[in-house]
């Protein structure tokens, strides 16, 4: 039997980010146009980069003009037994501290020691630069994106000192290509393609309903996976059935036709022992075929047959290795483990690793299908739900992922909270041009 869980449906007006969301922003620039502000920083050094802590929280904010006509309030906070000096951009009226090209210099309140300069290349709070220091020569640098970092550590040339008044361009020519640009340089035209068919996907959805083990077979007709028995009363789809729905609709304007239920349902992976085959008859792996069926077959019919292997479809590679744990008071370090073959990635990370896939291969949605371990003295892998994933940035620069499952769009927090346990093996399909379900 197809099993999946059934979802609440969400309308978000905003983007919702990890238990909070902030308001769309005009169009951010490329990171080499962002409005210098070093020789604002020079100006204030006495009186707020080097003064001792304690009366630098004494200082009245204030607002200045760029050059180029920017404008920048400068401000001091105190978090955590840290003073921070903000130069916040404005954007659309709002000093948040986050806008883009905003800067932040971190002290310890009780000795004045430098902790941190953390820089904004977009306006985005999960997205920024930041220097530590290092010795008394070098700094090092971490590149955070989605609460995961990138880059971790890595020296840079330049003593600590010089940061605070030097350009930011110049301080990331330091890092010379290990600097990930593309990554707070996004292309908004690359995703044209998807943001259509979000909108043909999200026009559609009123007509679909939700009906456990549903699907629509080649014939058009809605049946029970498991049986191929048609349904009766109020038909609909789970969430297979509902991925299932979503692939048509990209291949059968090529194919003329809908994809085999029976073909969908073979086994791609292999059994790892007859321990483990004894326990097929609660059709762990189901969900992990599928989505592996439905992604061969779409690399078959959009790219070609050749394309059609597993090393191909599925995303193996990892991005990063640690996340920002914020569960004390101050942020750290945590690992995130690599991708374990025939379960995927943790879906504690589904964020950045969804804003890196977005960036790196610009064009796809992903099958994901979700799993976990359960309490046995065999721990057996059981995958029971399947969504899709359709990372992109919209038209103005910021990066979305919407959720599609069970017949309904929700949101990828939402997601990530239901299955907090959970590992996610995730399939690329190719989004093309047209869609018709």
């Amino acid at each position: 039997m197809a099993f999946c869980i059934c979802t609440i449906k969400v309308i978000a007006l905003s983007i919702c980010l990890a238990g909070f969301s902030f308001p769309l922003f005009s169009a951010d620039v490329a990171v080499a146009s962002i409005e210098d502000d070093s020789a604002l920083r020079v100006s204030i050094r006495d009186s707020w980069l080097t003064k001792n802590p304690s009366e630098v929280l004494r200082n009245r904010p204030f607002i200045r003009t760029l050059p180029g006509g920017g404008s920048v309030q400068v401000r001091a906070e105190w978090r955590n037994n840290e003073v921070l000096v903000i130069l916040a951009r404005e954007r659309n009226g709002s000093y948040t501290g986050w806008a883009q090209g905003s800067w932040i210099y971190s002290r310890n309140l009780s000795t004045g020691a430098p902790e941190r300069i953390r820089i904004f290349l977009r306006s985005d709070p999960m997205a920024y630069v930041q220097f530590r220091p290092l010795g008394s020569d070098k700094s090092q640098l971490d590149v955070v994106v989605q609460e995961a970092y990138i880059v971790r550590g890595l020296p840079v040339g330049l003593p600590f000192a010089r940061l605070l008044s030097l350009p930011v361009e110049e301080i990331l020519a330091a890092a010379g290509d290990r600097f990930p640009r593309p990554y707070f340089d996004p292309d908004p035209r690359m995703y044209r393609d998807i943001r259509s068919f979000v909108g043909k996907v999200r026009s559609a959805l009123p007509s679909l309903r939700f009906q456990d083990d549903g699907a629509l077979d080649e014939h058009n007709r809605y049946v029970f996976i498991e049986t191929l028995a048609g349904q009766g009363g109020t038909p609909g789809l789970n969430c297979s059935g509902f991925a299932k729905w979503i692939v048509d609709g990209m291949l059968r304007p090529v194919t003329g036709r809908r994809l085999s239920i029976g073909a969908l349902k073979v086994p791609v992976s292999p059994r790892t022992s007859s321990l483990a085959a004894n326990y097929e008859n609660r059709d762990p792996l189901f969900g992990l075929d599928w989505t592996r069926n439905l992604g061969l077959e779409a690399a078959r019919t959009l790219r070609s047959p050749s394309f059609a292997t597993l090393e191909n479809i599925e995303v193996r590679q990892g991005t990063f290795a640690a996340l920002v744990d914020r569960r004390g008071e101050r942020a750290a370090v945590k690992n995130y483990p690599a991708f374990l073959l025939n379960a995927g990635f943790s879906v504690e990370g589904l964020r950045p690793l969804l804003y890196t896939l977005a960036v790196n291969e610009p064009g796809y949605l992903y099958l994901a299908a979700v799993s976990r371990e359960g309490a046995t003295a065999l721990p057996l892998r059981q995958y029971y739900h399947v969504a899709v994933l359709v990372p992109y940035f919209n038209e103005y620069g910021v990066f979305q992922a919407v959720v599609f499952e069970s017949a309904e769009e929700t949101n990828l927090a939402g997601f990530i909270r239901r299955h907090p346990q959970g590992m996610v093996n995730l399939v690329r399909i190719p989004v093309e041009g047209v869609f018709d379900p």
